[in-house]
């Protein structure tokens, strides 16, 4: 059974930075994609940043600038780095990854933003 294990997050100020991990149980390489999504109270689950097949890495408009996604294929993990924290950041998180036709999702980690 595949399963993607998070670290990382928790309660940090405004402007404040922080880093989300994501383990896999498998090789993430040759995965169709490689994912962090988040989902504030009372909204629904929105893509933050992706990296497809081929490395090509996408984000979303409030992520550009501020945001990195990136993978270390060795150890099997994708990371988010988060810069320039705001309060409206605050969610839960989840890494997800797609292969073998198949999508995986981590167990959510919480990361807040507030003075």
């Amino acid at each position: 059974q595949v399963q993607l294990v998070q670290s990382g997050g928790g309660l940090v100020q405004p402007g404040g930075s922080l880093r989300l991990s994501c383990i896999a149980s498998v090789s993430v390489g040759g995965s169709t994609s490689m994912g962090w999504y988040r989902q504030a109270p009372g909204k629904e689950r929105e893509l933050v940043a992706v990296i497809v097949s081929g490395g090509t890495k996408n984000y979303a408009d409030s992520a550009k600038g501020r945001f990195t996604i990136s993978s270390d294929n060795v150890k099997d993990t994708m990371y988010l780095q988060m810069n320039n924290l705001k309060p409206e950041d605050t969610a839960v998180y989840y890494c997800k990854l797609e292969k073998w036709r198949l999508t995986y999702w981590g167990q959510g980690t919480q990361a807040t933003v507030s003075s």
